[in-house]
């Protein structure tokens, strides 16, 4: 489990399972996004990161019982910038934005995509008026989706809606509903996946479902069954990175198009086999839309429900297989 306290962060090797034996900065930069193994390696050796309140090295060696606190430079101010990129608002008031992501788009800046993303729109959107507990990179960025995962994500504008709804995540009482097309069909028109998830052992950028793992439980139900294809909507009650594509690749039933955890081949290949012709326009990556939010207001206490639209390339594949639920 990953925490802060103050300027530091503390993980406990016990709650990620899968990572003990492996050497301390390769820990560190599999956990911390934005950090690079080098920039990690040069604060483990400027005594900056403590094992069991010793400092160590690069190379070490993390053990399961291993607490780890690594104390962070003060970040770099001005390197998330406010951008005028559209922005699709399902729900706004003065403490919360619900926008509905589009594909492609990434949530907050890291290496490799330092404009153009989530944060960078929301700080234009917003006039930089959102919680700052996730620091200058992730300002208002409470959870995320991945960038080829459309759909909606909640921003906090302020550090009171920002805790209340972390507590929400945490307590598992926010409401999130997926819909998706995976492969194959389904034997059960509904189930339950209960499996516990870690970090890959053969991959340890990809996740996995693993023993000892945290648990992770995800909800489906089938759709409209499609020839070689099934529409399913899935509803999340743990929310482990990958989560949703990693289970359905565990039962058998990847999701169309993952690049990672499906059939990782050519888009134009993978819809020939499913007997779709033309690839639609904006279809790369997983076909996996966060359809649904439902979240308890921090201020005022109603139930707040959204629902994003499919994207327009997920409608054509849904039309191109004969679907009679394409809205």
């Amino acid at each position: 489990m990953i925490n802060k306290e103050g300027k530091n962060v503390v993980i406990s090797i016990e709650d990620e399972p899968g990572l003990e034996g492996q050497r301390i900065d390769v820990v560190l930069a599999m956990l911390l996004e934005g950090r690079s193994r080098s920039s990690l390696q040069k604060l483990i050796k400027e005594g900056a990161v403590t094992v069991n309140g010793k400092t160590t090295k690069p190379s070490y060696a993390a053990g399961s019982s291993d607490i780890i606190t690594i104390e962070l430079p003060d970040p770099q101010e001005l390197m998330a910038v406010p951008e005028d990129i559209p922005l699709s608002v399902l729900y706004e008031d003065e403490d919360v934005l619900v926008i509905n992501k589009p594909k492609g788009m990434v949530v907050h800046p890291a290496p490799g995509h330092m404009s153009g993303t989530v944060v960078n729109a929301v700080l234009f959107h917003c006039s930089g008026q959102l919680s700052g507990i996730n620091g200058v990179l992730r300002p208002g960025i409470v959870h995320r989706i991945d960038m080829d995962t459309t759909g909606s994500l909640i921003i906090c504008k302020n550090d009171e809606s920002h805790q209340s709804l972390a507590k929400q995540l945490e307590e598992h009482s926010i409401d999130r509903t997926y819909r998706a097309i995976v492969w194959g069909d389904l034997k059960e028109d509904e189930g339950v996946i209960d499996a516990p998830m870690g970090r890959d052992k053969k991959d340890r950028k990809k996740m996995a479902v693993i023993q000892g793992g945290k648990r992770a439980v995800t909800g489906y139900r089938v759709l409209e069954r499609l020839g070689r294809l099934t529409y399913i909507e899935c509803r999340l009650e743990t929310g482990r990175t990958h989560q949703i594509r990693v289970h359905m690749s565990h039962i058998g039933h990847p999701i169309l198009g993952d690049k990672v955890y499906g059939k990782r081949c050519e888009a134009a290949k993978e819809l020939r086999e499913a007997g779709i012709k033309t690839v639609p326009a904006g279809f790369d990556g997983q076909c996996l839309h966060a359809q649904r939010l439902g979240f308890t207001h921090p201020v005022t206490d109603k139930r707040i429900e959204t629902s994003a639209p499919l994207p327009d390339y997920f409608i054509k594949l849904l039309e191109e297989l004969g679907s009679t639920m394409c809205e």
